[in-house]
């Protein structure tokens, strides 16, 4: 998608341009396009150029709104895709969705980030942090929830689901296997699994973390690995190969 160059001014706000480039990223025609304008303004510009700037408030309102329309929305949209899953897939499948790191990437899809009034402050070598473009794409989400209505809304953002949710849902899947175990057993056991460091072997520099997961006090993964992290994500992979063994999930949730 063509991104105008970066229009981010010294002080004062140079709508048209950047509203004209952002309607045509997102693909809305704004009845009010002061909705559009403030869902582009982070707090940290104004705490800059709040003197010449024409308004006073940022984004973080649009940004509540949006959290609860996208929230809202992915959750019809996966009931509906989904009809045979129950609750505790569905809402982690959601979770995997709404992440930061997704949100970032739509914005940056969009091209909010060359659009946004940003201070100097939020940005690191040109690069923007993740939470500061999720918080764009929930604000201009809300933006247009306000603007255009549900039917609107849901049109766009579903759009963007039908497209990414099974390749995010997938590489979730693949990767946070600790999430996964999680939410199996909470849902399946009403407990969380527990997890406990038995063994440190190796030198300072080249360490190896031995860790079990544990269920109602039993032992039921364990894993290895150069850090806890790395160790109780094998661990709970194992966990769940092995609840599928014995029955206790699916074998269709087993990680291949």
């Amino acid at each position: 998608m063509a991104v105008a160059p970066d229009p981010r001014p010294k002080g004062g706000l140079d709508p048209e341009p950047r509203l004209d480039q952002a309607e045509a990223n997102l693909g809305i025609a704004f009845r009010d396009r002061g909705l559009l304008r403030l869902a582009l303004i982070h707090r940290s510009y104004l705490n800059e150029h709040g003197a010449a700037a024409e308004i006073r408030e940022p984004n973080e309102r649009l940004e509540f709104l949006g959290d609860s329309v996208l929230g809202m929305l992915t959750a019809e949209y996966l009931y509906k895709r989904y009809p045979r899953l129950p609750e505790g897939e569905l809402t982690a499948y959601r979770t995997a969705l709404v992440r930061t790191e997704t949100l970032a990437g739509w914005a940056r899809r969009f091209g909010l980030d060359a659009l946004l009034y940003l201070g100097r402050g939020e940005q690191s070598d040109g690069d923007i942090p993740n939470r500061v473009l999720a918080g764009a794409f929930e604000a201009a989400l809300a933006a247009i929830f306000l603007d255009r209505g549900i039917r609107a809304t849901r049109r766009f953002l579903w759009g963007l689901l039908k497209a990414d949710a099974e390749r995010i849902i997938r590489a979730g899947q693949e990767t946070n296997y600790k999430g996964r175990l999680q939410e199996l057993i909470q849902e399946r056991e009403r407990v969380t699994p527990a997890y406990r460091t038995v063994a440190v072997e190796g030198p300072a520099h080249e360490r190896t973390f031995t860790v079990e997961v544990l269920l109602n006090g039993r032992a039921i993964g364990n894993g290895s690995g150069n850090s806890k992290r790395v160790a109780q994500q094998l661990a709970a992979k194992s966990a769940l190969i092995a609840l599928g063994e014995e029955g206790i999930i699916p074998t269709d949730e087993r990680p291949v």
